[in-house]
């Protein structure tokens, strides 16, 4: 439905009705998961609409928005670009997976962007459930906070099934709770001491699970 353009009124509306009907953007009308990762300086949210976008800035003051979907080239895409630039935000495309372990090179890209970006920040994927809580997750470890605290990031709360694929996200976390915390900085095991090929390898999902957040719920 969306063909890349937001520059006519027919374009502009087709860009709604693929966000609305083909991206889902119809349940994040009314329903939003937003919420502080640190006040004041990072929050969540699933896919903003622009109305939610805009209200966001307003009362939070917002500066930057991070899509951990990456470039997905449709309408809710098209729409949260657009409001970001009237609204002046700096906008990052950071690309996370939420079915696969996390690329140490994603992990470090993402640490620069919170180091040098301003805030406050909002991150989203489309549901903000997984791929935000694993950026949620990855900010609290980057900031010193600890793997149990970061793990709160990844929970029912915000649509998070952990016996899905999904996680996979949580297994790296603990992988970390195990093998590095306390004994050496979250970015430095990342670096040394990380293997995404070894977490891949052991973690095994639950079918029903898996079924429930990919087909029932259409996540990405």
């Amino acid at each position: 439905m969306y063909k890349g353009d937001l520059s006519t009124r027919k374009g502009r509306r087709n860009a709604w009705i693929d966000a609305l009907f083909v991206d889902h953007a119809v349940l994040r009308l009314w329903w939003t998961n937003f919420a502080p990762v640190e006040p004041g300086v990072l929050y969540r949210s699933n896919h903003p609409t622009p109305g939610n976008l805009r209200a966001f800035t307003h009362k939070f003051g917002l500066k930057s928005l991070i899509n951990l979907r990456g470039q997905a080239k449709n309408g809710s895409d098209a729409l949260s670009r657009d409001t970001a630039r009237k609204l002046g935000l700096d906008f990052y495309d950071m690309a996370f997976e939420s079915r696969g372990a996390p690329h140490r090179e994603r992990i470090l890209r993402l640490a620069e962007i919170i180091a040098h970006m301003r805030g406050p920040a909002l991150i989203h994927c489309k549901s903000g459930a997984d791929r935000a809580g694993l950026a949620a997750g990855l900010f609290v470890l980057i900031r010193g906070g600890t793997t149990q605290a970061a793990l709160k990031q990844l929970s029912l709360r915000f649509g998070h099934i952990k016996h899905s694929k999904t996680g996979i996200l949580d297994a790296f976390f603990e992988l970390y709770a195990r093998t590095g915390e306390g004994r050496k900085p979250f970015l430095a095991w990342v670096r040394e001491d990380y293997d995404e090929a070894a977490l891949r390898a052991a973690f095994k999902a639950g079918k029903v699970a898996e079924f429930i957040n990919a087909r029932l719920l259409a996540r990405e």
